[in-house]
C-alpha cells in the first residue's frame, strides 16, 4: 500500500480514486451531519423485516468492531508497542478493558476465550499478572502536565467472567487502578461489567457500585429450560430479574440482558415467551445475538446436536418476532444486534450523530485510546501519524511468560499482534463506521476530513451499491448515502462493499450477517 499524499502541499479534492487521502485539514468547525438523521422513533425510522431481501443479502460478513479487523494482524514487531505507548497522546482519554478468562461452567455456544475451572485460585494468580501488566504499560504512558495520571473515561470488565473474580479480589483490583489512573466521577465515565447471573455473591452488586460501576450487562441466552439445558446454561427467569432489580435500586445507570437466537430447541414460540418476560423486566438494552454454529472452530460446540437446531426460517422468523416486539415495546434499534431505550446513553449518542465502535461493540467514549489488559485482550491507539489495533496473546500460559519475562527484561511486552493502519485505512474506517453507527455517510464531511472528493474516490463502490439502491436498502444522492428502513438489518452488507480486504484475502471467514 503506497504511503500517503504529502500532508504539507496545499491540497485540493482529489479527482482520481488511486490517489491518496490526508487527514491533514484546516481547522474549520461544521455542523455534525449524522445528528438528528434518525429524527424522532417513528416507524420510519425502525428497521423493516423483509424475509426475500434477508435471504438475498444474507452473506457472511465481519461485524466491524474495528478496520482493518483483526484478520489483519501480523506478528508485533519487536519494541513497537513500548514505542506506541511512548508516543501516544498524553491528552487523549484512556478506556481501559480487563479480560477475566474463568469461568465455572462450560456454556455450549460459546467462542470466547475462556478457561473452564473451578479453583479460585487460579483468579488470585492470574490477578498478579493483570497487575503486572498494569503497571508496566501505565509506566510508558506520557502524563500531561495539569495531571497526576491518565485520565479514564470508560472501563469495561469482560470474559469469561469477571464475577468469577472474589468480592476481596475485586476490591484488590480497583484499589490497584486508583493507584494508577484518574478516573472521572461516576456521573461522567462509562464503568461497566459483564456479569453471570449465576456467579453473583450477595454483596457483589454494591461493592461494584460503591466503586463507581454504572453499567451491567447479563448474560441470559434463552429462559426456556429446554433450550438452557441444551447448551448447559441454566438459570431462573426470577433469578435475572432480581438481578436487574437489586442493579436499579443501587443506581446503576444502565443494564443490558444479552440473548441469542438459533439455539437449539429454539423456536419462535419459545424465544417470542422469552423476550416478553424479559421485556417485563425493563432493562435499558438488549443485544439479541445470531447464534453462529462452527463447531469446527470451537471445541464446545461439538455438544450441540445439528439436529435440534432450529431451521434457517425458523430463525428468520425469530429475528423477525423479536424486532417487532421489542420495536412495539419501545426500544430503538441501534444496530448489529442492538436494541436500547430512548433515555440510554447508546440511544441519544446515536441520535445526536455521536455513536461509534471499537471492539467492545457501540460505545458513547470515541475520542479514548482503548487499553486491552489480560489474555487475548485488543487494544486501539491512534498516535498522531498511525493507528494500531494491538492483541496480546491468547494462550494463557504464553501471557503468562510475556509477563515474567518483561519483570527480568521490560523491553518485552504482552502485545504479539499489530495492525498499523494507513490513512486510506482510516479513511474506509470513518465510511464503514459511521454506516453502521447512523445509517448514513455524508460526502461533503469525507471530502472534508479526509481531502478528497468523495463520489469519485467511490466511484467503484458506488457503482456496487447500484443493486441495493434498487431494492430499497439504500438511497444514494450527491449529498451521501442514508441506510433505508429496509437495509438497516443488513448495514453490515452495506458497509462490507468499502472493506478492500474481504473480498482479496477473507471471503468465507465470517459467520452469516443475519
Amino acid at each position: 500500500m503506497s504511503e500517503p499524499a504529502d500532508i504539507n502541499s496545499d491540497q485540493k479534492p482529489l479527482s482520481h480514486a488511486s490517489e491518496q487521502p490526508t487527514t491533514e485539514r484546516p481547522v474549520v468547525e461544521m455542523p455534525n451531519p449524522y445528528a438528528s438523521t434518525r429524527g424522532s422513533i417513528t416507524s420510519k425510522q425502525l428497521p423493516a423485516f423483509d424475509e426475500e431481501i434477508i435471504n438475498k443479502y444474507n452473506r457472511s460478513g465481519p461485524r466491524y468492531t474495528s478496520y482493518p479487523t483483526a484478520l489483519e494482524f501480523s506478528p508485533m514487531p519487536e519494541g513497537l508497542e513500548t514505542k506506541i505507548l511512548q508516543e501516544r497522546d498524553a491528552h487523549a482519554p484512556l478506556s481501559l478493558y480487563f479480560h477475566i478468562p474463568f469461568c465455572r461452567h462450560l456454556c455450549y455456544y460459546c467462542a470466547c476465550n475462556k478457561i473452564i475451572t473451578k479453583k479460585n485460585s487460579d483468579a488470585g494468580d492470574y490477578l498478579e499478572y493483570l497487575m503486572a501488566e498494569i503497571k508496566h504499560k501505565r509506566s510508558l504512558l506520557k502524563i500531561p502536565a495539569d495531571r497526576e495520571k491518565p485520565l479514564v473515561k470508560q472501563l469495561h470488565f469482560g470474559g469469561g467472567t469477571p464475577t468469577f473474580l472474589q468480592d476481596n479480589e475485586l476490591v484488590q483490583l480497583w484499589e490497584f487502578l486508583q493507584t494508577q489512573f484518574e478516573f472521572l466521577p461516576d456521573d461522567q465515565g462509562d464503568y461497566s461489567i459483564e456479569i453471570d447471573p449465576r456467579e453473583l455473591g450477595d454483596e457483589t452488586l454494591t461493592v461494584l457500585r460503591n466503586f463507581g460501576f454504572n453499567r451491567v450487562s447479563l448474560g441470559v441466552q434463552d429462559l426456556d429450560e429446554k433450550v438452557q439445558i441444551a447448551v448447559n446454561r441454566i438459570n431462573s427467569a426470577e433469578l435475572i430479574e432480581n438481578v436487574l432489580a437489586e442493579a436499579r435500586r443501587l443506581g446503576f445507570h444502565s443494564t443490558n440482558v444479552d440473548l441469542i437466537y438459533g439455539l437449539p430447541h429454539q423456536t419462535p414460540t419459545t424465544l417470542d415467551k422469552t423476550v416478553r418476560r424479559i421485556i417485563e423486566m425493563a432493562p435499558d438494552r438488549l443485544s439479541v445475538f445470531n447464534y453462529a454454529h462452527l463447531p469446527e472452530r470451537f471445541k464446545s460446540q461439538r455438544q450441540i446436536k445439528e439436529e435440534d437446531l432450529p431451521t434457517p426460517t425458523a430463525k428468520l422468523a425469530m429475528l423477525g418476532n423479536t424486532i417487532n416486539t421489542l420495536s412495539e415495546a419501545g426500544y430503538q434499534y441501534i444496530g448489529i444486534d442492538h436494541f436500547a431505550k430512548p433515555d440510554d446513553e447508546l440511544a441519544i449518542a446515536q441520535r445526536e450523530g455521536k455513536l461509534h465502535r471499537n471492539f467492545q461493540g457501540y460505545t458513547i467514549m470515541g475520542d479514548c485510546d482503548l487499553l486491552g489488559f489480560g489474555v487475548s485482550s485488543i487494544s486501539q491507539i491512534a498516535n498522531p501519524n498511525s493507528s494500531y489495533i494491538l492483541q496480546n496473546h491468547t494462550d494463557l500460559q504464553v501471557y503468562k511468560e510475556n509477563i515474567d519475562a518483561a519483570r527480568d527484561n521490560p523491553a518485552i511486552m504482552p502485545a504479539v499482534n499489530v495492525i498499523k493502519t494507513s490513512v486510506k485505512d482510516r479513511l474506509r474506517e470513518y465510511v464503514i463506521m459511521n454506516l453502521l453507527c447512523h445509517d448514513y455517510i455524508d460526502f461533503r464531511d469525507v471530502n472534508h476530513k479526509f481531502g478528497i472528493d468523495a463520489i469519485t474516490y467511490f466511484i467503484d463502490e458506488i457503482q456496487q451499491l447500484g443493486e441495493m439502491q434498487a431494492d430499497r436498502l439504500i438511497d444514494m444522492d450527491a449529498a451521501g448515502i442514508r441506510v433505508l428502513p429496509k437495509g438497516r438489518l443488513l448495514g453490515r452488507n452495506v458497509a462490507m462493499v468499502f472493506d478492500e480486504y474481504l473480498e482479496k484475502k477473507h471471503k468465507n471467514r465470517f459467520s452469516k450477517v443475519i
